[in-house]
């Protein structure tokens, strides 16, 4: 099993890259604890302004008891001295002066003790009532000082839930297995597929694989790939059709039977409901007059005997440019005798010319060029649209029997066919071309528009996994729910819906490199580069990215939603999303990603999957745990990973 540890995450040649997921392997710890306070709380002064205010009740109350027993003291006391005048002058005699004297005094000393026992009473009140606010003071300074610690206990939990959240990587490689023989695509827009070609093909060159891209769509769906592929060291072979037919090669090498074969099906691009029977009417003419022709007829040489077969135009003219000899006109002219058969032979074979004629000059300029990691055959969207499904159909064709001519690879997916728009070929050509990719190992992704009856018959056949992006048509998108299952639920994240508002445009076209290629005997050199860095620099995607981020990646970084499969989110998925499919020894497997290749430049970015490094992750935290478990005492679970640091360089 191939390492999953973050830190050496790294391309790998068995997986297919599809996307990136977005999952948080340690969610959001909220906000920090709040430190408790007394202030905050208003504990202590309430009871401040409490103790205060019940201390100058207590003392005005007892003031207002007191002020009775104050006035009988004093009225007592000049009693006391009015007696005692009397007393001296003589007014009265002592005996009874005495007599009031110790009354009065009497009385005065008793007012004066209660008062006295009025005022301690009052004091034990007030050193009582601050002995149980000492006490309650005490109490609150332990609760707070408990308090306080558990708050830092838990804010030291808290920072490092939230340490382990902020540095977590934050998107995950989405692959399939190389032994997956096929990917179709349903549905999805130009941008869409290519931020999906972009990706899936920088990460097999990059791996150090082959790539052919059959580009049906008349998008340039290819076009950052090419950059990409460029800036790598490499130097992509570039075909416009049908401008480039001149230099296109391909099933140049094909035995007689097998180009009769191609050039058979070609035919039948525009009668979508003939039969077997019919091809091999086409097969056997077409058989036939390659024999009279020789192995190195062209295209131009079959069309002039076919016009000879069906009795069109002066054969004359053929012979002077030299396209057919005389004997091989004479052998023409009785290849299937005379009778009845006769004139449905000449209108086959007029029907034949007259298609074929869009391929008269193939491979009349062919030239040596150079070895290419990337080729790419592209049809001009200026061109008529039959014209390109004939040719189209031509290349698919011929690469089919180049496959069945090749023995199979030591290694999947090492030469991978892509093709762009493949609901513009017939369903028996896809049969074709996958059987010949199946038994060669010849890694092959299809994308399809819209899911025809013809697609629907063959989305998913074999050992395929199936992907779906967004799906305008409600038909389309019904179907796809049904085939993906309601009940799953995806999360979404808000930076591929940001990114997607901003996605690429595919101004231009392509542009044809073996219009100008050099007779070289040897590539050019392939120098060792930073995937990271092309992606960047070298795509649409990288460059748009980074403008429409701008220092806001962090900001929305960690938002995302959950929808369920239903056919309308299926008509508003975000331009790069790809729901992907595949079956697995543990069950089927539903994932969504994000195709856009410049994730691969985020850094919080991993090239493994998720469960893998969930999976590394826990066995890692685990492992500690019974090494070292004084480190979880106070600690939660699930300690994360430190941020990946990851490897970009090609491996050769």
């Amino acid at each position: 099993m191939a390492d999953v540890h973050p830190e050496h995450a790294q391309l790998q040649a068995d997986r297919i890259y599809l996307g990136w997921q977005y999952a948080l392997l340690h969610p959001d710890p909220g906000p920090a604890p709040r430190r408790p306070s007394p202030v905050d709380d208003g504990v202590t002064v309430v009871a401040d302004e409490v103790d205060h205010e019940w201390m100058r009740r207590e003392r005005l109350n007892e003031h207002l008891l007191n002020r009775p027993m104050k006035l009988f003291r004093a009225f007592m006391g000049g009693l006391a001295a009015l007696i005692l005048v009397l007393g001296v002058t003589e007014l009265l005699s002592w005996s009874f002066a005495a007599v009031g004297l110790v009354a009065a005094g009497g009385v005065a000393g008793f007012c004066s003790y209660a008062i006295h026992q009025g005022d301690r009473a009052v004091r034990h009140r007030i050193r009582e009532r601050q002995a149980v606010g000492d006490r309650q003071r005490e109490e609150r300074d332990r609760e707070l000082f408990q308090a306080q610690e558990e708050h830092a206990a838990r804010y030291r939990e808290w920072a490092e839930r939230k340490e382990r959240h902020d540095r977590q990587l934050t998107w995950y490689a989405v692959t399939v297995p190389d032994e997956i023989d096929r990917i179709d695509v349903a549905g999805g827009t130009l941008p869409g597929w290519s931020a999906l070609i972009t990706l899936l093909g920088a990460t097999r060159l990059y791996s150090g694989g082959h790539m052919t891209v059959l580009d049906l769509s008349e998008g340039a769906v290819a076009k950052d790939l090419i950059e990409l592929a460029r800036r790598g060291g490499d130097d992509p072979l570039v075909w416009v059709l049908p401008t480039d037919l001149p230099r296109l090669d391909l099933g140049a090498t094909l035995s007689p039977e097998a180009f009769a074969d191609v050039l058979a099906h070609v035919v039948s691009v525009s009668e979508e409901h003939r039969t077997t029977r019919d091809l091999s009417f086409d097969n056997a003419i077409l058989e036939r007059v390659l024999e009279v022709l020789g192995e190195k007829a062209t295209i131009n040489q079959v069309t002039a005997a076919l016009r000879a077969l069906a009795q069109v135009g002066d054969p004359r003219e053929d012979l002077q440019q030299g396209l057919i000899t005389a004997s091989q006109l004479e052998r023409i002219g009785t290849l299937f005798g005379r009778g009845v058969s006769d004139r449905v032979v000449i209108e086959r074979a007029w029907a034949l010319e007259s298609q074929l004629r869009k391929l008269e000059t193939l491979g009349s300029e062919a030239v040596r060029l150079p070895p290419a990691r990337l080729r790419v055959v592209s049809m001009d969207r200026q061109a008529g649209v039959f014209g390109n499904r004939v040719l189209g159909t031509y290349v698919a064709t011929a690469l089919t029997h180049i496959l069945r001519q090749s023995p199979a690879s030591e290694r999947p997916w090492y030469h991978t066919i892509i093709v762009a728009g493949a609901d513009k070929l017939r369903g028996d050509v896809l049969d074709r071309l996958m059987d010949a990719c199946e038994t060669s190992r010849t890694g092959l992704v299809l994308t399809y528009r819209s899911l025809t009856p013809t697609v629907r018959e063959r989305l998913g056949r074999g050992h395929a996994a199936v992907t779906f992006m967004r799906l305008g048509n409600a038909e389309d998108a019904r179907i796809a729910s049904e085939h993906v299952g309601t009940e799953h639920r995806l999360e979404l994240a808000q930076l591929t819906e940001t990114i997607s508002a901003a996605g690429a445009g595919l101004d231009g076209g392509y542009v044809s490199t073996v219009g100008h290629a050099d007779d070289a005997d040897d590539a050019r050199d392939v120098s060792r580069t930073d995937l990271k860095e092309d992606i960047t620099f070298s795509t649409e995607w990288g460059r748009r990215a980074t403008k429409a981020m701008g220092g806001e990646t962090e900001r929305v970084l960690h938002r995302s939603r959950e929808f369920l499969v239903e056919p309308h989110q299926l008509q508003q998925l975000p331009t790069t999303s790809v729901i992907v499919t595949d079956a697995t020894a543990e069950g089927r497997r539903v994932r969504l990603a994000d195709a856009n290749p410049a994730i691969l430049t985020f850094p919080k970015t991993t090239l493994g999957e998720f469960d893998e490094i969930k999976e590394a992750v826990l066995e890692r935290a685990e492992e500690t745990r019974r090494h070292e478990p004084s480190l979880f005492e106070n600690a939660p679970p699930n300690l994360g990973p430190p941020p990946a640091r990851l490897d970009w360089r090609r491996r050769q």
